[in-house]
């Protein structure tokens, strides 16, 4: 079935999603503390709830709003400076309502996405059907409220998806695959697919990624902004209305605390509260401040990429990981780097495959990413149990290479790639050098992986030299085409979208735009008839035939080397300390809580299953 091009717009959207992730996936340190502060007509301390049963009183105390430290559970690495609102649809919210990594704790999703099985688990939905090809229903639960007490319903999930439909926001681009959304009663919603562009995976990926708003609070704040997107976003919402456990109690410049909702709905579907009567984010200027307060045992979890993280509990500190051993985080995407196929030289399947071989992949893994990158398996999909089950392993096993110096240059003399007189190889007339391969400057594990990547190539006779201009630059030259070879993360998260996302965003050629002009997925303008006759099937799909075309499409990939993953990176880094908070979920525990820091995704089962 053809597909109808995604609108430019669209996915501008989407890329600046994806380049925010391998920003603040990718950095070893933090974003420089923001510049904006609140609007100067609100406290610098500003305590905006009060616990049932605490009095508000005017003393220093309650205006530093101190919280017991054995009712409360520290975070650290979400926040990068002030809080400037905590408005949804503002565009950049503070902690805990930013899209995309606390989505439960006040804002709550329909359904809840566990990284370790890659299946959704019921939250505000109860349940979810394909009815027909064309339908999603929805079942709703009929317990659930929002903390003022008004019921959650059908209208309110009509809303939140038509916000977007209305608006350029962050789920605008989920209209592109939904013909319209229903309520059938109070407590179920249909969702009916675009028949011009039907796509269950990105629907169903809608579920667990829309934050819900309450209708009947958001439409008094359109209605005060005359339906303006402008005006809407200028709203600070310091007191929102949710339907999650907890609630907003505290914010300043240093730091944001919510406070236990005792009358959450969810404690019929959880069988309790959670565990933490608060959470507090502390806003640290960067990861070293964050990494000391975390081992001293000030923060219980980091978000925070932590070199060499087993001497903390080498040191005596009661530190653990996911993952007992290395590499210790589950894998969550794969930063990558994309070859520009028009440039003479990389036109070539045999050279790209050449470079894949000769890559050093340990000392990426040790150097770049502190050893928290096993060993690569080359796939579009992840190397989790979620995703690689829907690959046959077997039938790609003989195409998938592994660093071999020796079998890189065998296959180069092969082609009659010669060396000259120094060292560079010559193919066809065409000199295999220099190519430049760039990421932004300052992203140090990317910097120090492409450095890495460079003196690979040099031992097979390809000369590639290191290019890091800043961001905006980096940004332009992805999307025009104005490179040889470029590092960016392809689809770099979790969803049930992938790998088919990941796939479409490093080969589906349909709609890109040529070189000189801004494209906004497969980068080096790769074009493979039969990839993008696939990646048009797979979303029909499901099952064996879904198997049977992944792995078509991976074999494809695997022989035209369009891209080369460099590393695994964790979707987010989950580090804990039991000093205060002990039994935070691991690996091989039973519990199946995934390790999405505690509050995102079915990773908020943690909160329940924690002691003090």
């Amino acid at each position: 079935m053809k597909k109808r091009a995604i609108t430019a717009a669209l996915l501008a959207l989407l890329m600046s999603v994806s380049m925010l992730a391998a920003c603040t996936n990718s950095q070893n340190s933090p974003p420089k503390e923001t510049t904006q502060n609140k609007p100067t007509d609100k406290p610098a301390d500003k305590p905006t709830a009060t616990p049932e049963g605490q009095k508000e009183d005017d003393s220093a105390s309650n205006n530093a709003k101190e919280t017991p430290r054995n009712e409360t559970l520290y975070i650290s690495g979400l926040q990068w400076g002030a809080p400037t609102n905590f408005n949804l649809l503002s565009g950049n919210p503070a902690f805990p309502i930013n899209y995309g990594n606390s989505r439960e704790l006040v804002y709550e999703t329909l359904f809840m996405i566990n990284m370790n099985d890659g299946k959704l688990e019921p939250l505000l939905g109860s349940n979810y059907s394909w009815t027909d090809d064309k339908t999603l229903r929805i079942e709703l639960n009929k317990d659930a409220k929002w903390s003022d007490g008004t019921p959650f319903t059908s209208d309110d999930v009509v809303y939140t998806y038509k916000l977007g439909q209305k608006y350029k926001i962050n789920w605008s681009s989920y209209w592109d695959y939904i013909q319209d959304v229903t309520a059938d009663g109070p407590n179920a919603v249909n969702i009916v697919l675009n028949p011009a562009n039907p796509n269950k995976l990105t629907v169903t990926e809608s579920i667990e990624m829309i934050p819900m708003l309450p209708k009947h609070v958001w439409e008094a704040i359109e209605s005060k902004a005359n339906n303006d997107l402008a005006e809407i976003r200028k709203e600070f919402n310091e007191n929102p209305i949710g339907s999650g456990p907890y609630k907003l109690y505290f914010y300043n410049d240093q730091k944001i605390t919510v406070v236990r909702d005792d009358n959450y709905w969810g404690k019929a579907l959880f069988g309790k509260l959670p565990a933490p009567k608060y959470i507090t984010h502390v806003i640290y200027k960067d990861n070293a401040a964050g990494d000391l307060a975390f081992k001293n045992g000030q923060v219980d979890v980091s978000q925070q990429f932590t070199p060499q993280v087993w001497k903390m509990w080498e040191g005596g500190a009661p530190v653990k990981t996911y993952l007992k051993d290395a590499p210790y985080y589950l894998p969550g995407s794969m930063p990558s780097i994309f070859f520009n196929i028009s440039k003479k030289g990389l036109d070539q399947a045999d050279v790209r495959k050449a470079i894949a071989m000769a890559i050093d992949y340990k000392k990426i893994s040790q150097l770049a990413m502190s050893g928290y990158s096993a060993d690569m398996k080359p796939s579009l999909t992840l190397d989790t149990p979620a995703e690689s089950q829907m690959v046959d392993q077997d039938a790609i096993k003989s195409l998938q290479w592994t660093t071999d110096i020796d079998a890189a240059n065998k296959l180069l003399d092969s082609i009659g790639a010669k060396k000259g007189k120094d060292g560079i190889r010559v193919l066809n007339g065409v000199r295999l050098g220099p190519f430049d391969v760039e990421c932004p400057y300052g992203w140090s594990d990317w910097n120090a992986a492409l450095e890495i990547v460079a003196q690979s190539a040099k031992a097979i006779g390809i000369e590639i030299r290191t290019k890091f201009p800043e961001a905006p630059v980096w940004t332009n030259d992805l999307q025009t085409g104005k490179f040889d070879i470029i590092m960016n993360t392809p689809s770099g998260n979790v969803t049930p979208s992938n790998p088919w996302n990941r796939a479409r965003t490093i080969m589906y050629s349909k709609g890109v735009a040529p070189v000189g002009e801004m494209a906004f997925w497969n980068w080096g303008r790769y074009k493979n008839d039969r990839a993008d006759q696939i990646i048009d099937k797979i979303p029909t799909v499901d099952g064996a035939e879904a198997k049977s075309l992944y792995t078509e499409l991976t074999q494809i990939w695997l022989k035209d080397v369009p891209s080369i993953p460099l590393m695994y990176r964790p979707w987010v880094f989950y580090t804990v300390n039991e000093s205060v908070w002990k039994g935070f979920p691991v690996d091989g525990d039973g519990s199946n809580i995934p390790p999405q820091i505690a509050m995102d995704g079915a990773g908020i089962r943690a909160l329940y299953q924690i002691t003090n």
